[in-house]
């Protein structure tokens, strides 16, 4: 369990990771090879965790099985990217929004409208 909030992150992308492997096993199975893959995070520290190969008194409750993230950061398989508050995509399932930041959210997702 993390205690404090970019421990709860850097968890959360190295969860996000294990799945995007199993992605990516699934297209490389299909001939599609997929490298420097971003991770959009919007918390600065649990960014510069997985850049900071040594452990110190913030990371030490970590467990050893949620870094392995920070090797595939090393190799270039995958990167974590700072993505501001105001523009999670996620927000737009989590959260009322309002109808300027809705419609942003929106058309960075692709979605259209079917009855059109």
């Amino acid at each position: 369990m993390a205690s404090s909030t970019a421990g709860a992150e850097y968890i959360a992308a190295g969860a996000c990771y294990a799945q995007l492997l199993w992605i990516m096993q699934q297209l490389c199975d299909l001939g599609i090879n997929q490298k420097n893959i971003p991770i959009r995070c919007y918390n600065m520290r649990a960014i510069t965790i997985t850049k900071n190969p040594v452990q110190h008194s913030r990371t030490k409750h970590i467990e050893v099985c949620h870094h392995f993230i920070r090797d595939h950061i090393e190799k270039g398989v995958v990167f974590l990217e700072f993505v501001p508050c105001q523009t999670q995509l996620a927000d737009i399932f989590t959260k009322p929004l309002n109808e300027e930041q809705f419609n942003y959210i929106h058309q960075e997702l692709g979605m259209i409208n079917i009855d059109t």
